[in-house]
């Protein structure tokens, strides 16, 4: 494909379709800012190519208008000197100069046509290529923050994971150690119970022996009359 024809592609292309049917996004611009670049690199050369022929073309103008200009003052010189032979001679030569005159203005006029369109390719191909490089950016920067996000939530989650084994741990600690304070409590309650009835036991025989002494300190001692 010729310069010309990628030129007119690259600009008539619409990126923003491209990268959405495109599989790697980023792979496609990378290989359309290789492209734009070079063709972007042919074009100003045959710009300049370009440019160098309407400075050939201008210049070689230039002489031409001279030798016109200098055919001029010679038929008036010739003319001023009563030498109507050698002006007509004169004005004929310049005649022919300034048939070549009027070539070479058609020529330079459509040098500077090219030259002209060549500018404004080069300045939409820049501008296009400015537009893919943003792009560029803006899909390295978004890969960049999907990137950090994707490893934010897979370290929330490791972290919720470790906060949750860390809650069940503690509440698994917390059981065990009710359990041990309600057993604890159990073997405590035990003693009390039998120490109590232990009390009980001994009181009875506390109440026994009580009686005993009340009844023998109430009963009438034996008398003189009685024996």
């Amino acid at each position: 494909m010729g310069v010309f024809n990628r030129l007119r592609d690259i600009i008539g292309s619409n990126i923003n379709a491209m990268l959405d049917r495109a599989e790697d996004p980023e792979k496609l611009i990378r290989l359309m800012i290789v492209e734009m670049e070079d063709t972007l690199a042919e074009v100003k050369a045959a710009c300049a190519g370009a440019m160098a022929t309407r400075a050939k073309a201008q210049r070689e103008l230039d002489g031409i208008r001279s030798r016109v200009a200098d055919w001029q003052a010679k038929a008036e010189l010739a003319l001023d000197k009563g030498r109507e032979d050698l002006a007509r001679e004169a004005l004929a030569a310049k005649r022919d100069f300034a048939g070549r005159e009027i070539e070479l203005e058609h020529e330079l006029a459509a040098h500077q046509g090219v030259v002209e369109q060549y500018h404004a390719d080069i300045a939409q191909l820049e501008q296009k290529l400015a537009g893919v490089r943003e792009k560029q950016r803006s899909l390295a920067q978004r890969h960049k923050l999907a990137r950090h996000a994707k490893q934010a939530r897979g370290s929330a989650r490791k972290a919720d994971s470790a906060e949750v084994l860390m809650r069940f741990e503690a509440f698994e600690n917390r059981v065990e150690r009710m359990e041990a304070e309600a057993e604890l409590a159990g073997m405590s309650r035990r003693p009390d119970l039998e120490e109590q009835f232990d009390r009980l036991v001994g009181d009875e025989e506390i109440e026994a022996e009580l009686s005993a002494l009340k009844a023998a300190k109430t009963a009438p001692e034996a008398g003189p009359d009685q024996q």
